[in-house]
């Protein structure tokens, strides 16, 4: 049996943590033979911990084969030691009458402390995958604060809109979800992101010609995918903890499989005209397990164009609210 992967883990206890761990611990993640132990990390508060406590108990009880321990923890030095995988899932929520700036400044805080703990104590080979929100600039943050680890380990989250991207195209073509492939995402995991739906294809051929209705393409299917997350709040009451837990899933399971082709937010070096310095969601394929490379060569008419240039204005505006924490 391979030796065991440690997978930490943060707001452990939370609504997506909730609807994750088990994945992990059944294989979804990283695959029927790799064994894991889960380092799971909360918040100090009393109420919290007890109910991460109640989570590990859950986890004993299903008895899964892959699970070769748990560790519980409001100390992330304790949580992220010799990691190979580090999930930032917990951030501070945006409360009423708050400013996307203010949770840019109070989330930077959080994550700004998680970078260099992570850079200090986690494994060699650590990745590090980031779902809190605003998650393409926290995860800047995180990785500004790195001096080990290249930037290039840090990723964020935009494998959810790809996904919903996927759905929706498969739906309006009355297609098997398994026919649409390579719709990808761009920029901000934001309202301002962009599913590139030129370079998708439905069975083989053009979406766009699949479809053949430009004006849905360009207004309800990129409204519907972008604020899909706020229309979830509205139905349940509650955000979308399930899909996002699936969707990271996906993104590692992709991470660590050669030859995968996904959406993943990374440091753009300027490609897509993205500005050098921010993480922006663009199609990579991986080339070893935990390794990718951007795919450049897709192109990109007037309209995807325009979209990249507001999701860009966005990233450059987070960047620049948080520019006292990044190193």
């Amino acid at each position: 049996m391979k030796a065991p992967l440690r997978v930490a883990v943060t707001g452990a206890a939370g609504q997506i943590g909730y609807s994750l761990l088990f994945r992990i611990a059944s294989g979804a993640m990283f695959g029927p033979d790799q064994p894991v132990i889960l380092q799971l990390i909360e918040a100090p508060v009393e109420k919290v911990m007890k109910a991460l406590e109640g989570v590990a108990m859950e986890l004993d009880d299903c008895a899964f084969p892959l699970l070769k321990g748990i560790v519980q923890t409001s100390d992330a030095s304790v949580g992220f030691k010799d990691a190979n995988w580090c999930l930032l899932i917990g951030a501070k929520p945006r409360g009423p009458g708050m400013e996307r700036a203010d949770l840019l400044k109070d989330n930077g805080k959080i994550f700004i402390e998680q970078g260099r703990i992570i850079d200090a104590v986690a494994a060699a080979d650590a990745r590090i995958a980031v779902v809190g929100n605003p998650a393409n600039t926290n995860c800047m943050i995180a990785a500004s604060q790195a001096k080990r680890l290249p930037a290039e380990r840090f990723t964020a989250m935009v494998r959810l809109d790809q996904n919903r991207a996927q759905t929706q195209l498969a739906k309006k073509a009355g297609a098997d979800l398994t026919a649409v492939k390579n719709i990808f995402i761009y920029g901000n995991h934001s309202p301002t992101m962009f599913p590139a739906y030129a370079h998708a294809t439905i069975g083989g051929k053009p979406a766009a010609e699949v479809i053949n209705d430009t004006a849905w393409l360009q207004g309800p299917f990129c409204e519907t995918v972008g604020k899909r997350g706020a229309a979830i709040i509205a139905a349940r009451g509650l955000s979308s903890a399930a899909s996002a837990a699936n969707a990271l899933v996906d993104h590692v399971r992709s991470l660590v499989t050669p030859g995968a082709i996904h959406s993943v937010a990374v440091k753009s070096n300027g490609h897509y005209g993205f500005d050098a310095l921010v993480w922006a969601g663009m199609p990579v394929r991986t080339t070893t397990p935990g390794s990718y490379e951007v795919i450049t060569g897709y192109a990109m008419d007037d309209f995807a164009k325009s979209k990249l240039a507001t999701t860009n204005k966005e990233l450059m505006e987070e960047r620049a609210f948080v520019a006292d924490m990044i190193n």
